[in-house]
């Protein structure tokens, strides 16, 4: 038997695989009605919506098949993936990919295979749709049922984006409205096969539509007409009757990046993902997925998009909650440390009222940075910077480490941390000299993030006597994990710290 392809185990193909959360779900109707029509629109006995994964390859759908997945040593599919169009092999036993496979050799005794790659967004193939004979087809399949099977595929993957969307949004009852539309207009598209694609368009809640741009001498693209929409595209967009016509027909004063974006699309035919308003249409916010269809000279591009203005303008709401709770909390940081001065104005130690100040004013600043992410997470070289910059006035700290997302709780540990060993290094340590530097560094490392603090260029440190609350918020670590090591060397300070990321990591999602 022939190798496995290489493209079967690239990483980020595994990724993007695996984003879709599909593997090993049970069956849903929309998916299971195009194995239904590619194994009738090729008349094949066998029809599989097939996702290669790195050690097998499982069936989401499969008409005329009982078995749900194979070891990744028998698939054919994989071998599909390095090809950018449909894969056809006339007979298997000829080919010397195939001819020693045991599906092959053995039962089911499979002869025939087309495959059509299951495009991602991003480029990668994920797997296949596929349909498979036990006879073979020196012919092949006719242009209709390759371009019938292409089509199938598409719409596997509008299938997938559709239920990201949808898990996404937690929107159920839309689920299962979409999977009723589905299996209706697949019925009906087995019993009328010149509108089974225009039924599946109107089967999504989301908007679709099929384009054709028109570029202008200059290669400019000024114009898109509409040659197919679904059911729900005129809810989506406010556009009535919209078939056959031109969007500036419709829209006049549509913006031109909407027309610079499709055009790129139909010369390049890559997809592309994004979210933008259209002012014309209302001034609706949507997500849209564009790519291109059929070939480059038609210049034809599939649009899938949502109408996401609630979504947006509930961001917005909450943005302008989330600015008012910082400044409110700004103004009760301010309050606390006037009642603090007031209170402790008598007070005979007043290095102890000014570490109290200090240290209100590092959370301060760390509340800064999370206030930036909506309270989510801190970026740790932006809590960094924020709690050390007042001591850096000539360059003289020193980073070095990846991006980490910390958690609220983590920022403001951190912060206070960092406080404590900039104001000791200021007084005592590398930054009391005008040629003392720190060098801060952090990784991550297996399960746990490291931060090493390395002082150098200042006075010869002695370990302290005393115990105070600085020296005890650095020996609690970060997030209070403990793990510090402090070093007292004649060329200066250093305390290494470590903590489990799970602790201290902002968890995605």
């Amino acid at each position: 038997m022939s190798a496995i392809p290489s493209a079967v185990f690239v990483a980020r193909r595994l990724e993007v695989l695996n984003s879709y959360d599909i593997l090993d779900t049970g069956p849903e109707p929309g998916f299971e009605d195009i194995v239904i029509l590619a194994r009738q629109l090729c008349h094949a006995p066998i029809a599989l919506i097939s996702f290669v994964a790195a050690d097998r390859q499982w069936f989401k759908a499969a008409a005329g098949l009982g078995a749900s997945e194979t070891p990744i040593e028998q698939s054919v599919c994989a071998h599909a993936l390095q090809e950018s169009e449909l894969l056809t092999i006339a007979d298997l036993t000829k080919d010397e990919r195939t001819k020693d496979n045991p599906l092959v050799t053995g039962d089911p005794f499979i002869r025939f295979y087309a495959g059509a790659p299951l495009l991602a967004p991003s480029g990668f193939a994920i797997g296949t749709l596929c349909v498979i004979d036990t006879i073979a087809r020196p012919g092949g399949l006719t242009l209709e049922q390759k371009e019938s099977l292409e089509a199938l595929a598409r719409q596997v993957m509008v299938q997938l984006e559709m239920r990201q969307l949808l898990i996404a949004h937690d929107e159920r009852a839309r689920a299962i409205e979409a999977e009723a539309k589905v299996r209706k207009q697949a019925e009906a598209a087995r019993r009328d096969s010149e509108a089974r694609y225009q039924l599946l368009f109107n089967s999504l809640d989301a908007g679709f539509c099929v384009v054709e741009m028109a570029f202008d001498e200059s290669g400019r693209p000024q114009d898109y007409r509409f040659i197919e929409v679904n059911a729900a595209f005129a809810g989506q967009t406010g556009l009535a009757d919209a078939a056959g016509k031109w969007m500036r027909e419709l829209a006049p004063n549509h913006e031109q990046h909407w027309f610079d974006v499709y055009g790129q699309v139909a010369r390049t035919g890559e997809p592309v993902r994004f979210e933008n308003a259209a002012e014309a249409l209302d001034g609706r916010w949507y997500d849209v997925h564009a790519f291109r269809i059929g070939p480059a000279e038609l210049r034809r591009v599939a649009i899938l998009f949502n109408d996401i203005t609630v979504r947006r303008k509930a961001e917005q709401l909450l943005q302008m909650v989330n600015d008012e709770l910082g400044h409110r909390m700004k103004n009760s940081m301010a309050l606390v440390q006037a009642i603090a001065a007031q209170t402790l104005r008598g007070a005979s130690d007043r290095e102890a009222v000014r570490a109290f100040n200090q240290r209100i004013g590092a959370l301060s600043r760390a509340h800064d940075v999370l206030l930036q992410q909506s309270w989510s997470s801190a970026d740790m070289r932006k809590v960094i910077k924020g709690s050390l910059g007042a001591h850096d006035d000539k360059g003289r700290v020193l980073l070095h480490g990846p991006e980490v997302k910390l958690d609220p709780k983590a920022a403001l540990s951190l912060s206070l941390l960092l406080h404590e060993l900039a104001t000791n290094a200021v007084k005592y340590g590398s930054l009391s000299a005008a040629d003392g530097v720190v060098d801060l560094r952090w990784c991550k490392t297996g399960d746990s993030l490291r931060l090493i603090w390395t002082e150098s260029g200042g006075p010869r440190v002695t370990e302290p006597t005393r115990v105070g609350l600085g020296t005890r918020l650095i020996d609690m670590g970060l997030s209070g994990a403990g793990g510090t090591i402090k070093t007292y060397a004649s060329s200066g300070f250093s305390v290494e710290f470590s903590a489990p990321l799970r602790l201290i990591q902002h968890a995605e999602g």
